[in-house]
């Protein structure tokens, strides 16, 4: 009766978090009830993998999965392309605009100031309660759940976490992320999680620092691959490799942006008659009282070099933003390889200045992401034409028997990626 009721309570907040974001229900089926238990399914994103470092030839590893699985030729980001919006889309197909998480630094009238930084929010299930993770709707089904780092995946979203979790630690080195996850699944058979995620951001650290074309990005994408070697040789050790399934995929691309590419935003406006919600690539203004705001949108509104800028209610309809209350009123929008900042802000910094960025239009091919995906799922040897992040989730759900919560995705358009048996 317990395990009945906790099932009723999530499926309920299931059910409110999809009326809350009103986005389309587009759902993968659920496996048969009466389906043996799947195969365990393992997402590991490589924060800031651009679809293209595949083919410099430096990862070994992650070639010998795209051989023998499913490589598509990109995936395409959910606007804007950072990091904390589209590690939420992955586990919940939802745009950012629909999931809440509109940006890596925001401002909620009722919650205050978002940033990356600022662990009390990271940690506030608040933020995310607008979103249904998926480890949320498979701990309801039963199916344990393990994220070795995951946006979202410290926090208490509606009661629950992960069954396993680690708070982010970015001096957790990658072997070490690495053996957390085979530690994991070395557990006994009722512990051990039939969803796990694996997190590695050494190749996006490079990027900002040193750029794209870096040879610090290069070592990067060697190092990685190396731990992903290293978990490759633990699961066949463990008799694992051809029983799970392994997605392996980036939350957007990265390009090269040069010291004097600013765009200085107080040459443009008054910045003491708005209130800043963000700067960078992805900059956001609010209203302020006492101040002509509608005549400083006219302003910025207008063609500028280097950026566009849009009330919230004009955004272009492809980008699939604007309407979440923690979307700025005002968003400007850099031009790849350009960033939005202040003279103060650069001072500040004292030169230390992302030489790399992302943020930028999704549909630019710098912010593409790489994804590729392996195991007795998967077709063999097969590539796909780019697709949009958020189909993820209904793949992942069909993968693990569980029924969708509603999303922007659409099983449909990746489900030929699945042997036939699995498709169906």
């Amino acid at each position: 009766m317990k395990f009945l009721f906790r099932l009723l309570l999530a499926s309920l907040a299931a059910f409110s978090a999809g009326c809350a974001t009103q986005p389309p229900a587009a759902s993968a089926p659920a496996a048969s009830a009466s389906a043996a238990r799947p195969a365990p399914l393992l997402l590991i994103s490589i924060d800031g993998y651009r679809a293209d470092y595949l083919a410099r030839g430096l990862t070994p590893t992650l070639a010998m999965l795209a051989k023998n699985g499913v490589h598509a030729d990109a995936m395409q980001p959910a606007f804007p392309s950072l990091t904390f919006p589209n590690h939420y889309t992955l586990v919940t197909g939802l745009y950012p605009d629909h999931h809440g998480i509109v940006n890596n630094t925001m401002l909620d009238p009722a919650l205050g100031k978002f940033s990356l930084g600022n662990r009390e929010a990271v940690s506030d299930g608040r933020w995310w309660a607008e979103g249904t993770p998926i480890w949320e709707t498979a701990d309801a089904h039963g199916l344990r759940t393990a994220t070795m780092f995951w946006p979202g995946s410290e926090a208490d979203i509606r009661g629950r976490h992960p069954d396993y979790w680690k708070p982010y630690d970015g001096k957790v080195t990658p072997d070490q992320r690495v053996d957390q996850v085979l530690a994991w699944l070395d557990l006994p058979a009722q512990q051990r999680p039939g969803f796990l995620t694996l997190y590695f951001d050494e190749v996006d650290h490079a990027g900002h620092d040193h750029g794209p074309d870096s040879p610090e990005v290069d070592q990067a994408l060697r190092d990685t691959d190396a731990a992903l070697a290293r978990l490759v040789d633990g699961l066949k050790q463990r008799g694992l490799f051809d029983r799970i399934n392994l997605i392996v995929l980036a939350d957007h691309g990265m390009a090269s942006v040069p010291l004097e590419n600013s765009v200085l935003i107080e040459q443009l406006i008054p910045l003491d008659a708005v209130n800043t919600v963000s700067l960078g690539v992805l900059a956001g203004f609010n209203p302020k009282p006492g101040h002509d705001f509608a005549a400083i949108e006219r302003r910025l509104e207008q063609p500028q070099q280097h950026m566009r800028c849009w009330d919230k209610t004009r955004i272009p309809a492809r980008l699939h933003y604007g309407s979440n209350p923690r979307v700025p009123q005002l968003v400007c929008l850099a031009d790849t390889g350009w960033r939005i900042t202040t003279a103060e802000h650069l001072a500040k910094r004292k030169g230390h200045i992302s030489l790399g960025d992302h943020g930028y239009d999704n549909a630019d091919p710098l912010m593409r992401a790489l994804f590729v995906a392996h195991g007795p799922a998967f077709r063999a040897g097969l590539r796909v034409p780019e697709f949009p992040n958020v189909d993820v989730y209904p793949l992942m759900t069909r993968l693990l028997g569980l029924p969708a919560a509603a999303n922007d995705g659409d099983y449909e358009a990746v489900k030929g990626m699945l042997k036939a048996g699995i498709r169906d």
